[in-house]
């Protein structure tokens, strides 16, 4: 097997391994939704078009992922939901299934992080979605 062959079948296994662990973010708040699923189009934008395809034309996660790659932005009922699941699971964590103080310390200092990085990202407005974008196609450069 050549050394691109060995690359390219690398990088679309590092493409599932990300959109997995993107799929389990979207239940368990800790683990982040969006870096995952952009590292899994990033790979495979350049192992896989038609994995890449499939990924920026999903029904759940490519208008993510496609808003993101266009205006650097997340819309606001992801923000909003990314939140209330956020606050509601480590919320229920600390009150109910940890005892150790330092753990629901823990627990406390990551969904302030968290919150803190998301109410930073950018808010994509009407505005940039009736400017349109070009999502580059497989192949393209980033």
């Amino acid at each position: 097997m050549n050394k691109s062959r060995v690359i390219q079948s690398l990088l679309v296994l590092a493409g599932v391994v990300s959109l997995t662990l993107g799929a389990v973010g979207v239940v368990v708040p800790v683990l982040p939704t969006t870096p995952f699923l952009l590292l899994a189009a990033a790979c495979f934008m350049r192992s896989s078009p038609r994995m890449y395809t499939w990924l920026i034309h999903h029904r759940w996660f490519g208008s993510h992922i496609r808003h993101y790659r266009e205006h650097r932005a997340v819309s606001l009922p992801a923000k909003a939901t990314a939140l209330v699941m956020l606050w509601s699971v480590i919320g229920f964590t600390a009150a109910c299934a940890v005892s150790a103080w330092w753990l629901r310390l823990l627990l406390g200092v990551v969904a302030v992080g968290v919150t803190i990085h998301l109410v930073r990202l950018r808010t994509l407005t009407p505005e940039m979605l009736s400017r349109g974008g070009q999502t580059p196609e497989a192949g393209e450069a980033t």
